[in-house]
């Protein structure tokens, strides 16, 4: 298979994944093209985050997704932040083909996450904002006319406090002022949390989490929060499809849920070494080639 990797457009921290995944490339036999527009089968990008030096990865995705051809996305993973990393086919959380049909239960507990009991305590809903620059908010309304929409529907059933949360690079403008118990929680960095904010002190006195398709909705999961969600988010299937539910949302099992998210992310080791590469690879020949 010939793939033309991308590299020079990534992050810092995109570097030493961008080698363990060239090196997985090499060790199967397939061809590299560096940094060059070529006749390619597959394109490997970072994220799609069209923001700073990674806008520029957009006109490689759509030049590929024209051309009916697969693009494979690395980005930062959510499970382990900057330690675990997605590596999806043709897009993000949920809209992504990350290879993982079938799945066991022997990846959950490297991520060393416990799922915890369903809270059915809490008193704020939190919505959650994402950045607006990115191709998973692709053809959704402006992020303050969103949120608006999500504290009006909710209205419709529940007077429960609403903390809106904005992505730590992506602020909102929006004015609480204009609502009954409405507030902004700004995420507060912190470096020693799994999502480099402080969330976690955020769910302690949450009751749901109200989000689109973007990470943190995994960490209100495994914490036992119930969530709002949309068809793109990697926590649909476990999630609630409509606020009308909001005073009793369902809370299914997750266990399966786990084990499937858990081969969506990969070490760098792993990486290296070739395992994930060997079930995209199968599942681009079988499916997209």
């Amino acid at each position: 298979m010939k793939l033309e990797v991308w590299t020079q457009h990534g992050p810092l921290n995109s570097k030493p994944i961008f080698e363990a995944f060239i090196t997985s490339l090499k060790n199967a036999g397939d061809e590299v093209i560096l940094n060059t527009a070529s006749d390619a089968d597959v394109a490997v990008i970072w994220s799609v985050l069209w923001l700073g030096r990674m806008r520029n990865y957009k006109q490689i995705w759509q030049r590929y997704r024209q051309a009916n051809k697969p693009v494979i996305v690395l980005e930062v993973g959510g499970l382990r932040r900057n330690k675990s990393f997605k590596i999806g086919i043709n897009g993000v959380n949920r809209k992504a083909d990350f290879a993982n049909q079938e799945v066991d239960n022997t990846r959950w507990p490297l991520f060393k996450h416990t799922l915890k009991p369903w809270k059915q305590t809490g008193d704020n809903i939190i919505i959650l904002g994402q950045h607006s620059a990115s191709e998973q908010w692709s053809g959704m309304p402006k992020m303050n006319i969103w949120v608006e929409q999500q504290i009006n529907e909710i209205r419709k059933y529940t007077n429960r406090p609403i903390q809106v949360r904005p992505h730590p690079r992506n602020p909102i403008g929006f004015d609480a002022k204009k609502y009954k118990n409405v507030s902004i929680a700004r995420p507060i960095m912190d470096n020693n949390t799994i999502d480099d904010t402080n969330f976690k002190d955020t769910l302690e006195n949450a009751w749901a989490v109200v989000n689109h398709s973007s990470n943190p909705a995994m960490e209100a999961v495994i914490n036992g929060i119930p969530v709002f969600v949309s068809e793109s988010s990697l926590c649909y299937d476990v999630g609630n499809h409509s606020l009308s539910n909001i005073n009793n949302p369902v809370m299914p099992d997750r266990q399966e849920w786990a084990n499937k998210l858990s081969y969506t992310e990969w070490f760098q080791e792993e990486i290296a070494n070739g395992l994930p590469w060997k079930k995209i690879k199968e599942r681009i020949n079988k499916n997209y080639l």
